[in-house]
């Protein structure tokens, strides 16, 4: 993985004690708190519902173990012993004081971590596949361009205040698993004759207007990747709007200008920069990429005995064996999830206790390095097939071995209104009233594969959008209610879910979704998965008997009132 040189840790440190005074004069009073609010955000520090919320960055999704073990130190020092990996490649304390922040900087920055532009209208952190390295499908390695615009996005002058946040996303696989589709310039790694570039979709985002993302242009070399990016947002930070928080994404003006006008303003403002000084020269790829080379793999057969026979002979290892690794590209290795998922246990939430686990199963079996996913898991990469027994058993010790990646409980949850003062309702106790209403493995895997996303709100950070089952809490009245949506999904095919109609209470929910499985496991064929079966019947079945017994109560009450 990348190391930080003199300059990146020169920058890192400037910034820790710049933030340092900056919080004394806060205290002090020489900063008022409308003054101290984005230079606190530019740190990745907010104010939530009950007290103040820390995040830290995870570039690209990669970790050191050293790096998880920091954060462990910090959960258990600062905060409550505990953090919550987002769907952005991030950590989040829930519960630190403002005053202890600088010194959380400079432990962090001792490992080469930071909370640089986790928040505010500025170029977020850069996110990718969890696999990227070693995945089987994989075309490129994103992983050194990746590198390379977090560079070219670090503190850049000219987009440190833009109409709104703005996130980019790279997959260089087959099967796209970074959700390109729904951000704001989403990146597809690709090869054409031999050449290397990227296919470049604009104006994709999720949040209070839903919009699958255009392709803007088909093939850019992937020498002018920045300059092209750089066209974009100058184009976006000239006329994006910034008199309505609502309509200030890049979305909004893709959707107003059309694509085919937005290129226009895109491509002429690239001319002024194509083939100038940002230009990526094979020589600077090259210096990058010598970071991301491949660790030192045992020449291993494909099949190991020793393995087939544990799953074999244990059906629970043989389950969690099929749910919770991936395809390797090395003969004789695995890509390992480890769940945070636990039923009664708030989706992406890690104790500190098993951050340090994680980071020895890193170093003992996975060279030391281990990734962060988009559905809030954590991935140790490059685990042999012989030791695969021996992880699962330290795992499920810990609670993080829970076989259910890619099922109905392996959901993605933001932390709702239990922290957020953003939020319209809670999402947490609904992923924990589902959990327990499918706390059946056997059931579990007869349902399937299927994405169940829940977000507490339209800001959309449980991405409920695309999930195959999305939950939104909504307010009603003062009530905490929530819409359910249909049919999204992430992916090559990448779709928003629709709207099955009002919505329902907390307490109705678990009830909900058991209907929707019913009427999918009532009218699937052999094999075919929940999307499969959705695309065929359409919304209306699952909509029928999701109302059934609302409108028969309706019917019923009215009949009372004639009488």
């Amino acid at each position: 993985m990348y190391k930080y040189d003199a300059i990146d840790r020169q920058l890192i440190n400037e910034r820790v004690a710049q933030f340092r005074d900056q919080v004394r004069r806060w205290k002090a009073g020489e900063l008022a708190d409308d003054e101290f609010r984005p230079l606190r955000l530019q740190n990745g520090l907010y104010i939530q519902r009950h007290a103040p919320m820390f995040r830290i960055a995870v570039p690209y999704g990669m970790l050191s173990a050293d790096q998880l073990r920091k954060m462990a130190h910090l959960a258990r020092t600062y905060d409550r012993g505990y953090g919550h990996f987002t769907t952005r490649h991030n950590l989040q304390l829930n519960w630190p004081k403002i005053e202890d922040v600088p010194e959380m900087l400079a432990e962090l920055a001792t490992v080469d971590l930071h909370a640089i532009q986790t928040s505010g209208n500025c170029l977020r952190n850069i996110t990718t596949d969890q696999f990227a390295g070693v995945a089987a499908d994989e075309i490129i390695d994103p992983r050194p361009l990746a590198e390379i615009m977090r560079q070219w996005t670090t503190f850049h002058p000219e987009f440190a205040f833009l109409p709104r946040k703005f996130k980019i996303a790279i997959s260089g696989t087959q099967e796209d698993r970074a959700v390109t589709w729904f951000h704001d310039i989403g990146l597809h790694l690709k090869q054409v004759d031999g050449q290397v570039g990227f296919t470049v979709i604009v104006g994709g985002g999720l949040g209070r207007t839903p919009i699958r993302g255009q392709i803007i242009r088909d093939f850019l070399p992937w020498q002018d990747i920045l300059s092209y990016c750089e066209a974009i947002l100058r184009v976006y930070n000239r006329y994006g709007r910034r008199n309505n928080a609502y309509k200030a994404r890049i979305k909004i003006l893709v959707q107003a200008l059309g694509i085919e006008a937005f290129r226009e303003q895109v491509d002429a403002e690239w001319a002024h920069g194509k083939g100038g000084p940002m230009t990526l020269t094979q020589a600077e790829y090259d210096r990058v990429a010598a970071h991301f080379t491949a660790p030192a793999y045992a020449a291993l057969p494909t099949v190991d005995a020793g393995f087939e026979a544990k799953k074999t002979a244990d059906k629970a290892f043989a389950r969690w064996v099929e749910r919770n690794t991936h395809a390797h590209k090395v003969p004789g290795y695995a890509a390992v999830t480890l769940s945070l998922k636990k039923h009664g246990i708030a989706p992406g939430d890690i104790t500190a206790e098993q951050m340090d686990l994680v980071a020895d199963l890193a170093d003992r079996y996975s060279f030391g390095e281990l990734r962060i996913s988009h559905e809030q898991n954590i991935i140790l990469a490059d685990v042999k097939l012989g030791d695969l027994h021996e992880v699962w058993e330290k795992a499920r010790a810990a609670g993080l071995a829970t076989p259910n990646i890619g099922l109905l409980t392996g959901m993605i949850c933001c932390p709702g209104g239990d922290f957020c003062d953003l939020a319209n309702a809670k999402s947490i106790p609904i992923a924990t009233a589902i959990q327990a209403r499918f706390d059946d493995l056997d059931y579990l895997f007869d349902i399937g594969e299927i994405d169940l996303n829940i977000s507490g709100c339209m800001n959309a950070c449980g991405h409920h959008h695309v999930g195959h089952i999305g939950v939104l809490g909504v307010d009603k009245n003062d009530a905490e209610f929530y819409q359910v949506t249909l049919g999204g999904r992430q992916g090559n095919d990448a779709k928003l879910g629709k709207v099955i109609g009002p919505s329902f209470s907390a307490e109705e929910m678990p009830d909900v979704v058991e209907k929707i499985i019913k009427v999918y496991l009532g009218n699937r064929h052999e094999d075919e998965r929940f999307i499969d079966t959705f695309d065929r019947i359409g919304l209306d079945p699952f909509k029928n008997l999701v109302y059934e017994g609302r409108a028969h109560g309706k019917a019923k009450s009215a009949e009372k009132e004639t009488a």
